[in-house]
């Protein structure tokens, strides 16, 4: 990386299975990289490329000019921005803090109405396409917050993604993705269902998805993660136990609205029953372990 460059100075924060990668890609393209996370040796081989480490979130906050967060829990992301030594309050004057966590449309709100008050302009921009979209930069970005701080950092969302869509103010982005993981809780349910029949017909599963993944039943779940399913390859592009937090985000807020989801709760309830069996930091995929047993 060149450190002469007068490219912003990327701050980058979660250094997990998406997170990685895509910090990859923004230090690839040339952007200075600084890096914290929890455990400092998922940050090594950024560091050994280039990246500069900060010992805490504060110390990464002082020198950048745009912060990337992608952690786990709404929980999580509050204590990252606004605890004292927070994000938020110790961002320089006028940068701009994208979360990408899959969190709360409130928590989104309300980080917004704090930045607002310190001069930092806030984004919350969820991402969809897992450990695969990820790594290629085929990411789908949805974002919430005011079009003026998206443009500042869209050059380097198209580092991460193809698809990049402001969706609305403050929450809008979160309210999108959780429509992507309600829509995505009932198609996992469809791919095992249609993968069990498959088995107990005694068809060659990939056979059948190589077939049916060319027809109105094709997509994402299917082509990508129908295989793993049918080569027993449950490893995580995405954790059982964060689709459960995204589920309950969803099952909370569609709560606010009155709407009932039968759907989404049937799915959840299923999930939290492998969660319970020991598969939590399985992939989503490892639903199909259900109908195995």
């Amino acid at each position: 990386m060149n450190q002469a460059s007068t490219k912003p100075a990327i701050g980058f924060i979660g250094l997990g299975i998406m997170g990685f990668s895509m910090a990859s890609r923004l230090a690839a393209a040339g952007y200075p990289l600084n890096v914290y996370n929890r455990t400092r040796a998922k940050a090594e081989p950024l560091i050994e490329a280039g990246a500069h480490w900060h010992e805490t979130p504060k110390a990464l906050a002082e020198v950048s000019d745009v912060i990337f967060t992608i952690v786990g829990t709404p929980d999580d992301v509050r204590a990252l921005y606004l605890g004292d030594d927070g994000l938020i309050n110790h961002a320089r004057s006028d940068a701009v803090l994208v979360d990408m966590t899959t969190s709360s449309p409130q928590l989104a709100e309300e980080l917004a109405a704090h930045a607002k008050t310190r001069g930092v302009h806030m984004l919350d921009a969820p991402v969809s396409g897992g450990d695969i979209g990820a790594r290629e930069g085929r990411l789908s970005i949805m974002v919430g917050g005011s079009s003026e701080a998206l443009a500042r950092v869209e050059p380097m969302l198209r580092c991460l993604g193809t698809t990049i869509a402001l969706q609305g103010g403050p929450g809008a982005g979160q309210h999108t993705k959780l429509c992507n993981q309600i829509v995505i809780a009932s198609t996992m349910l469809g791919v095992c269902e249609g993968l069990a029949y498959a088995q107990s017909a005694g068809l060659d599963a990939h056979t059948v998805l190589s077939t049916i993944g060319g027809g109105a039943a094709g997509g994402f779940q299917l082509n990508n993660l129908g295989p793993r399913i049918a080569n027993g390859d449950f490893a995580p592009g995405f954790f059982i136990e964060h689709f459960i937090k995204d589920m309950r985000i969803a099952h909370e807020e569609a709560g606010h609205m009155g709407r009932e989801l039968p759907g989404l709760e049937l799915v959840r309830g299923l999930y939290k029953k492998l969660s319970e069996e020991g598969y939590a930091r399985n992939g989503t995929q490892a639903l199909f372990k259900l109908y195995e047993n």
